[in-house]
Parts: C-alpha cells; structure tokens; sequence
C-alpha cells in the first residue's frame, strides 16, 4: 500500500459518529462551570434556563449544518461549508482560527485539566521542575499534559480504527458515569430540602463578586440587567457544549455520510443536552446555591463557591464523602481523555483539507499506510504542546470562544446564501424548520455576541483580532503561491 495516498477511507458508521460528537462535547466544563454562572445570575431557575437555551441553539446549529453535511460530505467540514458559501478569504480565516487558538487550545486546556485531576491522585505532579522569572511555571502535571497529547496523536496516527475504539470506549464510559451521577444525586438530594430551597426564590436573580479584602457583594438584578448577565455568562455553558461540530471534520470517513452526518449531529447534541441539564438539576437537588467561600465543607460552600469551582466534586461528595472527590477526579480524567481523543482526531482532517486547497503545510495532504493525515496530526500536536508549555491557551480560549461564534453564525447564514446561489444542488437532508430555525439561532446568538461586545469588550476584541490577524497571513500565503 503506497503511503501517499490522498484519499481518506469510509470505514465509520452513525454510532462511531454520534460518539464523535457527544464525546467531543463532553470535556471538563459541565463539572466546573456552573460555580462561575451561579455567581453571575444567583438564580436557579435562570441558571436551568441558561443550560436549556444553550442546548437549544446547540441542536437548531445541528440541524442546520446537516445540510450542509448532506451537500459537502467530503473531509474538512466547517471549511468547506464556509468556502463554498463565501469563498477563501473567510474559508481560510476560519481554519486560521482554528488552528492558532479554537482545535489547539482547546486540547491543550483539556490536557492541562486532565493533569491537575491526575495529581490527586499523583501529588508528585504538583512539584515545580524550574520557574522562569515570576510568571512562568513548569512543573510535572505539564509534561504529563503534553505527554498524553503526543499519546492521543500517535494512536490516531495508527489508523481510524484505533482512535474509533479510544472514542467508543471513553465516551461510553463517561456517559455512563454521568448517568450515574444525576441518577444517585437526584436519589439523594430529594431526600433534603436542598432542591425545594433553592427553587423557594428561584426567579430572584443577583451578582455575587468576592471582593479582594474577602467580604462578598450582591447586586440584585432585575429587568434587562437580568438579560444582560445571562447573554454573558451564557459564554460558559456554550463553551461546555462546543465542539460539536467536530464530525463534519472526518465526512471523508464517515459511510452514508449524507444521511450519517445529519443523523448524528442530531442525536450528539441532543443526547450532551439532556445530561447537561440533568446534571445541574442534581447539583441543585445537592448543594445549595449560594454559599460561603471561606467555609470548610462542601455544603457550605454551596455551588457558587465550590472549592476551585469544582462543582462536580462537591457534588459527588454530598454522595459517597471524601471519596467522592477521587470517583469525581477519576471520571473527569476519564472524560478529559477521551474528549482530547475525538478533538485530535478530527482537527488533523480539517487541517488536511485545508493543505489540499493550498491553504496549510503541503505536506499534511499526505496519508501515511494506515490512510490518515498523519502529518496534520503531528503538526497540530506541536502545536498544542507549544499551548500547553506556554500557559496562555486559557486566555487565548477566552478571546477565540467569541471568534468561534461568529463563525458559527455565518456557516448557517451560509445555508440561506447556498440556497440562493445553487438551488438545483441535490440536498439529502434538508435544514429541520428552514426557515424559521436557522433564523431563530442566527438572532439568538448574534445577541448573545453583541451583549458579549458589550459586557467583556476587551476579550472579545481580542478574538476579532486573533480573526484579523489571518487577513495578511493568507495574503502572504497566496503571494508565494504566485
């Protein structure tokens, strides 16, 4: 078998697909970042609806891209879409982001997170190898964090069938810890009056901000200052539920991808946005909203201050005590792991698609004998593990999160441009509610942008920035073609 083959093999059906999506959804952020959202709008019953509305527009951008799967099954995806749509300028600008900031910092985030977990059970993984100046520090939990990224990508690297299994296997696991988890906290939080409590005042919304000196303001929200707060912390649950749409990556592995695609869009994020929302309705049933930062137990805390803002694990210690927090650690190395799976293993094919269109590294085109881009993967992986060494791939998320949005709205503004401009294409499947649902996300989210402007300008206009800074690049890049 020649191993410069070009083109990419089918072997993936819809369970392997919707184990893609549900599984590269679900990392580390629906058990830490409910704490942070419960201080932004101190409401349970606000909190709920945040998860709900985030799950919505998760599924209605599902639907949407599914027709543009069912038109473009082929390997790249999102970047085919948006070129087709509105050509290789913004096609580009979207790769760019990705892979600066949205694939790779995002699996050097979730490899970090998978080596603080690791040092529960490891403290020797807390132990500084060598500082440089005041703000640098490198210890064992990141060469653990980039270790696991060179691991990932070497067995993706041995064929799809190899990272198929790693995903199968760690998105069925987590998922059944997650049941496991909403079904024994909800066991065991309705036996309390900690759910009834929480829903008492359960419309009544605030700010809670620890001050520096340790004393706690709470500012009572009402009206549009209420909507104001939810669009910004909304960013939270969004980025808990990203990722999504990391299958249209490997159409050029998938079989039936006209109807395999659509169908496990669907049945991804639908599945993810059940959990969500059951999950936060168990930490409600567990722990009480509000709380005391500088209290010594779980409870006390509340979810608003759980310790480090592990929610997850103060949760599962309102069930099993101390050992709660080692189950709690296990399951998110569980999930952290497989999630980095599915991320590496899509993200080298859209960087593959990209090279084929002159738009990346020539060489990450090229199949390696087990018919994978193995050099797009092992790019990415430097890539990550320079993220992972540097520190700042948590504020580069920050910036990219808004980015990301963006483009998610102009893909599905691409469904309505595509109908226009190509009315004859064969369309397998066909945009669910087109329409009104394509519409509906694009207001929605593109409110949730604007109140992001509005609420956290600086972050934001760094991500356009980070979008901005690909405009020279692929005029450079499209330069020394000529």
């Amino acid at each position: 078998m020649s191993e410069n083959k070009t083109e990419l093999k089918r072997s993936l059906g819809l369970i392997d697909a919707t184990s893609l999506v549900a599984g590269s959804m679900i990392g580390s952020g629906i058990f830490i970042v409910t704490s942070a959202m419960a201080r932004d709008i101190g409401s349970a019953a606000w909190l709920l609806v945040i998860w709900l509305v985030t799950g919505l527009i998760t599924v209605a951008a599902a639907l949407s891209y599914g027709e543009l799967a069912g038109m473009m099954p082929n390997a790249g995806g999102q970047f085919v879409y948006i070129q087709r749509a509105y050509g290789r300028l913004v096609s580009f600008l979207y790769g760019w982001t990705v892979f600066t900031v949205i694939q790779t910092g995002v699996i050097a985030a979730i490899a970090v997170t998978f080596a603080n977990y690791a040092a529960i059970f490891f403290p020797v993984l807390d132990q500084t190898l060598f500082t440089v100046g005041t703000g640098f520090v490198f210890s064992y939990q990141k060469v653990l964090a980039i270790f696991s990224i060179i691991l990932l990508t070497y067995i993706n690297t041995k064929g799809v069938e190899s990272g198929k299994t790693v995903q199968l296997i760690f998105t069925s696991a987590k998922l059944i810890a997650l049941f496991a988890l909403i079904i024994l906290g909800l066991y065991v939080g309705l036996q309390t009056d900690v759910l009834s409590n929480n829903f008492a005042n359960m419309w009544e919304a605030s700010k809670t901000v620890v001050n520096p000196d340790g004393t706690i303001t709470v500012t009572k929200l009402a009206g549009m200052a209420i909507l104001g707060a939810a669009g910004a912390t909304i960013i939270n649950s969004l980025f808990s539920s990203d990722a999504w749409n990391n299958v249209t990556f490997i159409a050029g592995e998938i079989k039936e991808p006209k109807k395999n695609i659509p169908r496990s869009l669907f049945l991804g994020t639908l599945i993810v946005t059940v959990i969500y929302v059951l999950a936060n309705l168990a930490y409600l049933a567990l722990l009480p909203m509000q709380g005391n930062p500088n209290a010594a137990d779980s409870l006390s805390n509340g979810i608003m201050f759980a310790s480090n803002d592990r929610v997850g694990a103060a949760a599962a210690s309102m069930i099993m005590g101390n050992v709660g927090v080692f189950v709690m650690a296990g399951l998110i190395m569980v999930s952290t792991f497989g999630c980095n799976s599915g991320l590496i293993l899509s993200g080298g094919r859209l960087f593959f698609a990209m090279a084929k269109d002159g738009l990346f590294f020539k060489q990450a085109t090229e199949l390696n004998k087990n018919q994978v881009p193995a050099k797009a993967l092992w790019v990415q992986c430097i890539w990550a593990c320079v993220l992972c060494i540097s520190g700042k791939f948590g504020d580069l998320l920050t910036y990219a999160t808004f980015a990301s949005l963006l483009f998610y709205i102009l893909t599905i503004l691409g469904v309505f441009i595509l109908r226009k401009k190509e009315p004859n294409t064969e369309r397998p499947y066909k945009a669910f509610g087109y329409p009104v649902v394509p519409a509906i996300y694009i207001v929605v989210t593109s409110a949730i942008c604007l109140t992001l402007l509005i609420y956290d300008t600086f972050n934001t206009g760094l991500g356009l920035c980070i979008v901005a800074l690909g405009i020279p690049v692929y005029y450079f890049v499209m330069n020394k073609k000529e």
